[in-house]
């Protein structure tokens, strides 16, 4: 599970067995948990998080994407 982002109380990685999805980021804070798709900034799931929470998280994606690609892109030789 290579993390490639901290901020703040948020863990952001993705698991390295999933390289036949689209490119998505997960995410822990605590003992909350979600799923973010990259491609459209949207949610797929979340266990934990609270609606201002997750609007939260997607600001900070969204803030954060072309990183989060690029780290996907790179670690599993992939490109857009």
């Amino acid at each position: 599970m290579p993390t490639v982002l901290r901020i703040g109380p948020y863990r952001f990685y993705f698991y390295s067995h999933e390289p036949n999805e689209p490119p998505h980021i997960h995410l822990d804070r605590d003992e909350a948990t979600a799923k973010v798709w990259l491609a459209d900034v949207s949610l797929a799931r979340s266990r934990g998080f609270r609606p201002k929470g997750i609007n939260a998280i997607l600001a900070i994606v969204s803030e954060h994407r072309a990183s989060l690609k690029e780290a996907w892109h790179e670690y599993f030789g992939t490109t857009d």
